[in-house]
């Protein structure tokens, strides 16, 4: 893994493949370290004859943190919004995607495929709209449009987004990391436990860090739906979503496709709100023949 200096802040990026093959850009989600995109998936693309790129958002993982702005009250901040009052933040979904339009500036890359799952999702499809001349293709997975009114996830796997450990200890935030999994996991496509321990011990070890998390949440709060930036989307556009989504159901990637014109959409039944490795082949499959087509 490396570090640039992109958009003002300090990323942390990983490279797979030829650097002079077409770059596809993986973006995570709320939260989540570029860890969470398996090493199979990234080898399996690269194998595809893509330059696959995946990195950590700000304020998660290695790259540059905002601690210096606090901890947010989400509660206080969404009553906020629904007065229709204005909510400071520290950053925005349209930072979050600069961030990665100077990350490819700072390779040397001119435009890429951008592949984004859940808040990478959204990430992703601003970067289409915004950045069309930097986008070959938007490939958003297990993500929305943000439409008000769209339905809601399980509840338990939407409170698990503020849930917390039961205290500071390893073993304790261990245990939480591999609850969170379970809730929102693939009822399809279990993990094995010993399996799902070594990526939970591995993500907790790199860097745990709740408060960079919630200041993503914010920023999705604060930037608002992307029903009108999704109609002006004008990249080829492919929708990837679990039947089985417990925290953004099914209808949210139904929604995305149906307000990108001429989108395609691919669902999978089984699937959650997780990369499980069984569905590996699949997604390096539907990603690397939509990419290559368009």
């Amino acid at each position: 893994m490396a570090k640039t200096k992109a958009n003002g802040i300090e990323i942390e990026y990983e490279t797979f493949g030829r650097k002079g093959d077409p770059a596809l850009l993986l973006i995570m989600g709320l939260g989540a370290q570029l860890t969470l995109w398996p090493e199979s998936l990234c080898e399996g693309l690269a194998s595809q004859g893509f330059f696959v790129v995946r990195y950590d958002n700000r304020d998660v993982g290695l790259s540059t943190d905002f601690d210096t702005w606090g901890l947010p009250d989400l509660m206080g901040s969404f009553a906020k919004l629904m007065k229709g009052e204005k909510v400071d933040a520290p950053y925005l979904l349209g930072d979050m995607a600069a961030d990665a339009t100077g990350l490819l500036d700072a390779l040397d890359i001119d435009r890429a495929h951008i592949v984004g799952a859940s808040m990478g999702g959204m990430i992703a499809q601003v970067i289409a709209a915004t950045y069309p001349q930097r986008t070959r293709s938007l490939v958003s997975i297990m993500s929305t449009s943000g439409r008000m009114g769209l339905p809601m996830g399980k509840p338990e796997a939407v409170a698990m987004l503020s849930a917390l450990p039961e205290g500071p200890a390893r073993e304790q935030l261990v245990a939480h990391g591999i609850k969170l999994r379970k809730v929102i996991g693939s009822p399809g496509y279990p993990t094995d436990p010993a399996t799902m321990r070594t990526l939970v011990e591995r993500n907790i070890d790199r860097r745990y860090y709740p408060p960079g998390a919630a200041r993503q949440y914010l920023a999705i709060m604060v930037s608002g739906p992307r029903v009108d930036l999704l109609k002006t989307v004008k990249v080829p556009t492919l929708v990837l979503h679990g039947d089985d989504d417990p925290l953004l159901p099914v209808e949210c990637g139904r929604d995305v496709a149906s307000l990108v014109p001429g989108a395609k959409i691919e669902t999978f039944p089984g699937w959650g709100h997780d990369v499980p490795e069984q569905m590996v082949p699949k997604l390096v499959g539907s990603i690397s023949g939509f990419c290559k087509a368009a």
